[in-house]
């Protein structure tokens, strides 16, 4: 928990960040069970798109559960109660035709689908059987085990989901599983019908759950439907988070230096990483960080013109990833081959310019605003898309967060900039990895030797 004084200091110190009122198309009520239920109107197409978000993910899993949440999500759309083969279970997806996927992240689980408008109710109720009655059939799990090897390798195809590994155990140490929403591969091929029901009794109650139904829809109508179907699922006695808390990520006591060495790498890729804010304890260093993201990204900008206009990189971008537990600040550079020690220098060099009253212009300022406007407008344009970011909004942050987003953006000055940068970035211990091929292993160290501080 956050001790009071520090609390006290931020809202004396800094600008309020004020809840926003929900759009006109947004409709928002709260079942008995604690179930929030959410509707998007949108009468564009003829097309409803239902998803509940779980809040659950990486965060909620020790080294022993690592993946578990994903295998769950895999296991969502298979046998349950009403439907107890996956045969039915298809036939059902055919029938109405139904296009369905589910997401994993670090901090959510969610699940979603979109079919015609006039099948609400029956989407809502195989939605309904889905959440509540899943039957986690041990022989459907070990027939999921090849999909699940699929995704494991087309990631550790890619040479820099090593470097991506490696650097989170190096950023959250033996958290790491914390961060890691794919998981460990044997933990999820040793999985048993027991842990799947230990996830759902901790996280899968409606007091932890959100029902978002979006597009042609009426809100009274889908309201009225979801309160005769959801309101009987139980919910928990305890909050999740206060029975099962979710440990402070430690913050970085040193910089640390590190190689992945990988055979298939052909370009050197470079990785440097703080711990960031979160949405629990500094809300308005979220919405800076991301302005300053933008900032450095125009071509414009200092930071590009020196690495990558320069000929050093051929690409440097700047990162910031909402969280409501520490969301890491990362900066990845693809530099030249023979200047990877140069470039890291040239970006330490930058990162110690970053909070300068001239480092970047008004315009530069305005420019990143107006591009993230753009963006969130651009995102809003397909609901059966936009439904996902909202509810990973809900489960990091808020939907006020999400909703007051782009004026909160507006709000954001230079100072504050510079407080963000001084607070999370600059003079603090950091992550620095670079992929390399074996060939180039020792020289690179040596080369590296002297970045340790």
């Amino acid at each position: 928990m956050k001790r009071l004084f520090p609390a006290l200091c931020l809202m004396l110190l800094l600008k309020t960040v004020t809840a926003q009122q929900l759009p006109a198309n947004f409709h928002l009520t709260k079942l008995k069970n604690g179930l929030e239920v959410l509707v998007i109107e949108d009468r564009t197409v003829p097309l409803i798109t239902i998803e509940v978000c779980v809040k659950n993910g990486a965060y909620t899993e020790d080294s022993e559960y690592n993946g578990l949440s994903h295998l769950y999500e895999h296991m969502f759309f298979k046998a349950n109660k009403d439907l107890p083969s996956q045969e039915a279970f298809l036939n059902r997806v055919n029938e109405l035709g139904i296009a369905f996927n589910g997401t994993t992240s670090n901090e959510r689980v969610n699940y979603f689908f979109t079919l015609n408008k006039k099948f609400l109710s029956e989407g809502l109720s195989f939605m309904n059987s889905a959440i509540r009655y899943p039957l986690f059939d041990e022989k459907e799990m070990k027939n999921e085990n090849p999909v699940v090897d699929g995704e494991f390798q087309r990631n550790e195809s890619n040479p820099a989901f090593w470097l991506f590994s490696d650097f989170a155990r190096n950023m959250w140490g033996d958290l790491y599983s914390r961060k890691n929403a794919i998981g460990d591969h044997h933990i999820i091929l040793t999985a048993t019908t027991q842990k799947m029901q230990t996830i759902q009794k901790k996280y899968y109650y409606p007091n932890n759950s959100i029902l978002v139904i979006a597009g042609d829809v009426n809100h009274d109508e889908a309201f009225k439907k979801a309160t005769e179907l959801f309101e009987s699922w139980q919910p928990s006695d305890f909050d999740p988070f206060v029975k099962f808390p979710i440990p402070e990520f430690k913050p970085l006591t040193e910089t640390k230096v590190f190689i992945t060495e990988n055979a298939n790498a052909r370009n050197p890729f470079i990785v440097m990483g703080w711990h960031g804010p979160d949405t629990r304890h500094d809300l308005p260093a979220t919405y800076a960080a991301d302005v300053f993201s933008y900032i450095l990204q125009q071509q414009s900008s200092k930071f590009q013109q020196e690495l990558v206009e320069s000929g050093l990189a051929f690409n440097a971008n700047l990162s910031y990833q909402t969280c409501k537990y520490t969301g890491p600040i990362t900066a990845f550079v693809v530099p030249r081959p023979d200047k990877i020690k140069e470039v890291i220098e040239k970006v330490e060099e930058h990162v110690n310019q970053w909070d300068s009253d001239t480092y970047f212009t008004d315009e530069q300022l305005e420019t990143a605003k107006n591009m993230l406007a753009i963006d969130d407008a651009h995102g809003r344009e397909k609901t059966s898309n936009f439904i996902h970011t909202v509810t990973f909004w809900w489960a990091s942050a808020t939907i006020d967060y999400y909703t007051g987003y782009v004026n909160n953006l507006k709000k954001v000055t230079r100072q504050d900039i510079q407080r963000y940068v001084r607070t999370y970035i600059k003079g603090k211990p950091h992550v620095i990895g670079v992929l390399s091929t074996p060939q180039n292993k020792s020289s690179l160290e040596a080369s590296l030797k002297t970045l340790k501080k």
